[in-house]
């Protein structure tokens, strides 16, 4: 089992309503936090799921810890018929379905608020189900997870976009150094939630990620599990089949 982080040390909530205030704390700047703390790399990656995606041809999506949206939108380009965005930040939400109603794309997409461990949805709904950069904040994995495969249709696809930790020299050392000295001084300037932006980065860092998140996934059920790492390993795309 990974390390139990949360986001505010001091809190007597529970991990997923210390998640939710995070993240409802952080919607208006959370987008342009993600564009300089990857240097905009994250939008390649979000690209790639959707190359993914767009091989199966799936009609039904679900984008699980959709945040302010970016993934769902994009995934629009895999041809699907109705895509659903969950998310159990309200905060992110509102500016995710901002984003939509700019970009015309309200007969597509869904905004819905959700628990990603209680999906409000029937067992084998979805052709494919998508998690960017939410896997780590589930407050039970196994759990989350598991509702992922029950509401996944069979020969489903699954797909998870999340941070990993580089292995190799010297990007594993470079890693370090980045996150621990460099990113907090980027939380300050784009919040006043200095603990939202220490969670972020110490969970990714505890999260089990490679072959340890493929471990996982086998346990769940799935099946042709993969992964692949992205830009010197600091995300990983994990590629899973129910």
């Amino acid at each position: 089992m990974p390390k139990k982080i949360t986001p505010y040390k001091d809190s007597k909530l529970g991990k997923k309503e210390q998640v939710t205030q995070m993240f409802d704390n952080i919607s208006n700047n959370y987008d342009g936090l993600n564009r300089v703390i990857s240097f905009g790399i994250d939008i390649k990656w979000r690209n790639r799921v959707v190359a993914i995606l767009s091989e199966k041809k799936p009609k039904y999506i679900l984008d699980i810890a959709t945040g302010t949206g970016d993934l769902a939108i994009n995934m629009v380009k895999t041809g699907a018929e109705k895509i659903i965005g969950l998310d159990i930040s309200s905060g992110m939400l509102e500016v995710g379905k901002k984003k939509v109603l700019e970009k015309k794309l309200g007969h597509i997409i869904d905004m819905v608020v959700g628990d990603s461990e209680n999906l409000p949805f029937e067992e084998n709904t979805f052709d494919a189900i998508t998690v960017a950069f939410g896997v780590r904040n589930f407050e039970n994995l196994d759990k989350g997870l598991s509702e992922i495969y029950r509401v996944l249709k069979p020969s489903g696809t699954f797909v998870v976009l999340e941070t990993s930790v580089p292995t190799k020299t010297p990007f594993k050392q470079g890693y370090h150094f980045y996150t621990k000295n460099i990113l907090p001084i980027i939380g300050k300037l784009f919040s006043k939630d200095q603990s939202a932006y220490s969670y972020l980065c110490e969970s990714a860092s505890v999260f089990p990620h490679g072959k340890a998140f493929n471990n996982i996934l086998d346990k769940i059920g799935f099946i042709e599990v993969e992964n692949k790492p992205q830009t010197f390993g600091v995300a990983s795309i994990y590629a899973a089949t129910k």
